[in-house]
């Protein structure tokens, strides 16, 4: 992947660093000591961040020494120091700009995706982020976060997690060789109907798992039930899903305001019950992807034998949306998600500040609180 090579660094960093270099090669080096930290608690998740380092040392020679205050897939909180880097101030002072493009993104996305696992354990998790993200290297960012918030997850709640993702290239960060998925809305246009969609899928790849896309021709009960009744023995085995990825402007068939209510009265009257914000109704009874419409799609297929068929819903589950579906204890199986991106860029700013020069302790008046304490559990060591 074309990442930023030593002679593109000039190129890519804020000019002001250019130029500090060119001062400190000319009157002299120090030994430097940066502090790393974010303004919000994120998931620590150093790892492309710290491979570019290391590759950039040895492209010019030189080493630093890391002390990494907490360990990767750690809770980070505001303004807590997350590393010290030490090493020489001219070949460190230009990769600073770089450095923090791959390291704040990155720990928001993982606190991003562990909240939304941590809140829904029982679900399994499909990232589907790659075609929000601005080109390849921020797709690589953004798996990568993806994995190491699912093992926080993992570990935390013994969650399900993400098992996975949408393309090969960085299936890798989740243990596999390949992407996950099946098939897109465009197919079932070309098809010219779900179920041919599906026959076509199946005759091309016969003795796979099936997911279905059912919202595309506003019938998602019964081209679902249609497309179970086509592919009994898929059902019956548990290798057949449905995907619902019913758009905002409309509620999906056999529902409305009225019948949603009715809905999660009859399946989760509690999550109905007390004080909801706009936001949340519309995700538990509003258009489109709602609790209401996975519980009546559930419903359905139950009263027609196919209790054994999966749902997989998609379509705005962020971490406020997974917090409300939990809530309710929505029967999703799988999640497909790509809105653990970081929503407001702005958060994802991570700050560097020298503060230490050849040992001596100095940093601007206000930030005296990046120098060095205890460490929190992770060893210094040499990159």
């Amino acid at each position: 992947m074309a990442q930023p090579s030593d002679r593109d660094v000039e190129r890519y960093t804020d000019h002001y660093f250019n130029r500090t270099k060119q001062v400190i090669g000319r009157f002299g080096d120090c030994k430097v000591t940066y502090a790393i930290f974010m303004r919000r608690p994120v998931v620590f998740a150093p790892r492309l961040a710290l491979q570019w380092l290391e590759e950039l040392g040895r492209s010019r020679n030189t080493s630093v020494e890391l002390d990494l205050r907490y360990r990767e897939g750690k809770w980070v909180g505001a303004g807590e120091p997350m590393m010290y880097i030490t090493g020489s101030f001219f070949h460190l002072v230009d990769l600073e700009t770089i450095f923090l493009q791959k390291l704040g993104p990155a720990c928001v996305a993982a606190y991003n995706a562990y909240t939304m696992c941590a809140d829904m354990p029982r679900s399994a998790f499909l990232a589907m982020d790659a075609r929000h993200c601005a080109g390849q290297e921020m797709a690589e960012m953004m798996a990568y976060a993806a994995s190491v918030g699912s093992a926080r997850a993992k570990r935390k709640v013994g969650a399900i997690g993400f098992i996975g993702n949408a393309t090969h290239a960085t299936a890798h960060f989740f243990g596999r060789e390949q992407g996950l998925g099946t098939m897109p809305h465009a197919l079932i246009g070309y098809a010219g109907s779900t179920l041919r969609a599906a026959e076509m899928y199946h005759e091309t790849y016969p003795g796979e798992g099936m997911t279905v896309l059912v919202d595309y021709f506003a019938k998602e009960i019964s081209d679902s039930l249609e497309v179970c009744r086509r592919f009994p023995e898929l059902a019956a085995k548990g290798m057949l899903s449905l995907r619902l990825d019913t758009t905002g402007g409309r509620y999906i068939e056999g529902l409305d305001p009225a019948t949603s209510y009715s809905v999660l009265e009859r399946f989760s009257p509690e999550s109905i019950r007390g004080y909801r914000s706009e936001e949340e109704l519309r995700y538990l009874v509003g258009t489109g992807v709602s609790a209401a419409a996975i519980f009546h799609l559930r419903a359905e297929l139950d009263r027609a034998g196919f209790d054994k068929v999966k749902i997989v819903a998609s379509s705005g589950f962020g971490p406020a949306k997974c917090r409300v579906m939990a809530e309710a204890k929505a029967p999703i199986d799988i999640v497909g998600s790509g809105s653990f991106l970081p929503s407001n860029w702005g958060e994802t700013y991570a700050t560097a500040d020298i503060v230490e020069y050849d040992g001596q302790r100095r940093v601007k008046v206000g930030r005296e609180f990046l120098h060095r304490g205890k460490p929190n559990g992770a060893a210094t060591q040499p990159l």
